[in-house]
């Protein structure tokens, strides 16, 4: 005998999507979870190699050679892509910022973000004389594709994450050809 219950207990009784609606339900945690590792473990190596590229290029100031080769800022911007391969847009987003100090505590090494996630203050180049304290930042800002689950990278608007890689040094004591 036929009754509207019917077709409902049947439906109730019917096991075989059973393990398509359960993928279903665990797919979407696990590929958010995925993918925001894979982000992080790309933001980390992105500052790595730029962490690397500054340590490398700052060497040039400390010993001599950017001041007597006669390095401006777009110079020195030049060397620290030189360094840095496919990564980075380099020459569109990379900012470099050399700056000499009275003292080591003087040092300004903080990232420059203001409260609305917006980059502050006047870049400068300049790499000082022998025996100089010089503290070299390069920045970049990085784009933020996955922010799932609360996760998020960015620190800055537009949904970057600035990468900062910062380098502080006394200049060695090289010989000038000129004023320095």
């Amino acid at each position: 005998m036929w009754s509207p219950a019917t077709p409902l207990r049947r439906f109730v009784r019917q096991q075989s999507g059973t393990t398509t609606i359960e993928f279903a339900i665990v797919i979407t945690p696990f590929l958010a979870l995925l993918f925001a590792t894979i982000e992080t473990a790309i933001v980390f190596f992105a500052g790595q190699t730029l962490e690397t590229a500054v340590a490398d290029s700052g060497r040039l100031i400390m010993t001599g050679q950017a001041q007597q080769k006669g390095f401006d800022q777009a110079a020195f911007k030049n060397a620290v892509c030189s360094r840095i391969y496919a990564m980075f847009d380099c020459q569109g987003g990379l900012i470099v910022d050399v700056r000499k100090y009275t003292s080591f505590s003087a040092a300004q090494t903080t990232k420059p973000i203001d409260a609305s996630g917006n980059l502050t203050g006047n870049f400068a180049y300049q790499p000082g004389c022998p025996g100089d304290i010089v503290v070299v930042r390069v920045m970049y800002p990085w784009p933020v594709y996955v922010s799932l689950l609360g996760f998020n990278l960015s620190d800055m608007a537009g949904n970057k994450r600035l990468l900062m890689a910062t380098s502080a040094f006394r200049n060695e004591p090289f010989t000038t050809s000129g004023s320095c």
